[in-house]
């Protein structure tokens, strides 16, 4: 019998992945047993046949309707397979303290062996209904930030980098274009080469159109990008930050020594990712003042963490 040695290294990062989900983001989970439910306010953003998708909204204490408050469209990880929705209820809830609007996204999942096409179609009818509600919502349709970990950080980077795989019930005419990107762990090389790169198994010879990595320019908005040192996924990282500084796009990259995937939503590093999306998000102009998160604040822990 022969082993195809390769497949077997792309399902074993497909495992690690949905591990690391599953194991050190207890308090980033979707709806399920033990898992808390997405925070916010839920609104209806698209239907696909009689399925209703959801986003839920979080606006700050004094907000009110026709606002011009900055946004962040959240996207959950979990290998585009498992539904984790509330992976970013604590970002949330600190950013809409800072003056912005948050939104967490459902959209549609896929198999461990289908392309995403369908995760990116939502993202992206996710961020026009975001632009095209922007008075109802309170929010700046020019300052509308993507974030996202894992395969949510993929299509995070998507809608700011990458043109096509639109739903064809989109309203063609609203750009889904985010205008900044915090990118959390992402898996935003799918490539057929190098160390981390992931999903090539599913996307193939498509990768050219579907793949942020492979889809810098000049227009793509600034990004922040966080990774543990030690994530599986984190070979690109140092390769994206110098593609988007060769095209002039403002890139930072934040590296953390002895952490791994989903390492940001727990202890000190929550802590510390999220003050550095916050100094990034003021260095824009779109939040004023120091951070104010209490570094004492209690975070969900999970197995594993420091």
């Amino acid at each position: 019998m022969q082993i195809n040695l390769r497949r077997l290294r792309i399902d074993r990062w497909a495992v690690l992945l949905l591990l690391f989900a599953a194991v050190q983001i207890p308090a980033a989970a979707g709806k399920g047993a033990n898992r808390p439910e997405p925070f916010g306010e839920p609104q209806v953003y698209k239907k696909v046949g009689s399925r209703e998708l959801h986003v839920w909204v979080v606006k700050p204490a004094d907000w009110k309707a026709g606002d011009q408050h900055p946004a962040i469209v959240f996207f959950h990880g979990g290998g585009w397979t498992v539904s984790l929705l509330s992976q970013f209820n604590e970002q949330c809830k600190y950013f809409a303290s800072r003056g912005m609007v948050c939104l967490q996204v459902e959209y549609r999942l896929v198999s461990s062996r289908q392309a995403p096409d369908v995760c990116i179609q939502d993202a992206r009818s996710a961020m026009r209904w975001a632009r095209s509600h922007a008075r109802e919502l309170g929010i700046d349709p020019q300052r509308i930030a993507s974030a996202g970990g894992s395969a949510g950080g993929h299509l995070a980077a998507f809608v700011g980098m990458v043109d096509g795989c639109d739903d064809p019930s989109d309203d063609l005419k609203v750009s889904p274009k985010s205008n900044a990107m915090l990118l959390f762990n992402p898996v935003f090389d799918n490539g057929p080469q190098g160390p981390g790169n992931y999903g090539y198994d599913r996307i193939k010879d498509r990768y050219p159109q579907l793949s942020p990595a492979h889809n810098v320019s000049s227009d793509d908005p600034p990004a922040i990008v966080f990774f543990g040192a030690n994530d599986p996924v984190a070979g690109p990282a140092e390769g994206f930050r110098e593609k988007m500084e060769r095209a002039k796009v403002r890139c930072e990259l934040k590296l953390y020594a002895g952490q791994g995937h989903g390492f940001f939503n727990h202890g000190r590093h929550f802590y510390e990712t999220t003050v550095e999306a916050d100094r990034f998000l003021a260095s824009l102009g779109w939040l004023q003042g120091p951070p104010t998160l209490d570094r004492s604040a209690p975070v969900a822990r999970g197995k594993g963490d420091k």
